[in-house]
């Protein structure tokens, strides 16, 4: 069976508009392998748009693109194709979104690590500017992932990695130490590999899950020091 890397190369050696591409492969018959050359092809559409959303493509966007969604080496040049392609053409990210909505399905958890995804883009210089910011707001909306959650995914990377370590695990300061552990376990289990191929993550987007799980366990040690502290204090 051809992998969905060499379906895609294909549809790019005929020139195929991307946009007819990803709306052929999702009216069609729902095979994995057709879901996943959409997927991967609305998702890459989707970050160029953001890197493109405040008049020009940085390098560090690029490169920040390529740690998340991380690509076969034998593919980026396919890769750069759809990259490039999207990022000029007139179609609106709103487009891409609503694919990727409709390909996942509402309420999967892989629309909150794509928006994961998309953020520490979009902070790859060091700052999101007000039109990256608006972007990410549109596509929060159009995933239909709570504002609550949305804003302190944004906050965490505004801070420089700094957020409250009782924010990023959900949990309030005043609980015992054993029921913010649970917390802490549920969300380890949630972003276990074995959790993530649960979920039909591919391996394109494997990267920002794993970021998410490096968060929580951050954020796990120093809540456990800030409690010992308070307890001989």
């Amino acid at each position: 069976m051809k992998s969905h890397w060499r379906k895609v190369k294909e549809f790019l050696s005929k020139k195929v508009n991307v946009v007819e591409l990803t709306r052929s492969l999702v009216g069609s018959n729902h095979t994995v392998r057709r879901r996943r050359v959409s997927f991967t092809i609305a998702v890459i559409s989707l970050g160029a748009k953001l890197a493109k959303i405040d008049g020009r493509v940085t390098r560090l966007e690029i490169r920040a693109f390529r740690e998340i969604f991380q690509i076969p080496p034998e593919e980026k040049k396919n890769a750069a194709r759809v990259f490039d392609y999207a990022s000029k053409n007139p179609v609106g990210y709103e487009y891409y979104a609503l694919e990727i909505r409709k390909l996942l399905g509402h309420g999967s958890p892989l629309l909150k690590d794509i928006l994961e995804g998309l953020i520490y883009i979009a902070n790859a210089d060091g700052e999101i500017s007000f039109p990256e910011r608006r972007f990410l707001i549109r596509v929060n909306a159009i995933f239909g992932l709570p504002r609550r959650q949305f804003r302190q995914s944004l906050n965490y990377y505004a801070v420089g990695n700094s957020i409250d370590p009782y924010t990023v695990l959900g949990v309030s300061r005043d609980m015992p130490l054993s029921e913010i552990k649970k917390v802490w376990r549920e969300l380890v289990m949630q972003f276990h590999p074995d959790a993530l191929k649960a979920r039909g993550i591919p391996r394109e987007a494997v990267r920002v899950s794993e970021l998410q799980l490096s968060r929580f366990n951050q954020a796990w040690r120093v809540i456990q020091e800030d409690k010992k502290f308070d307890a001989i204090t």
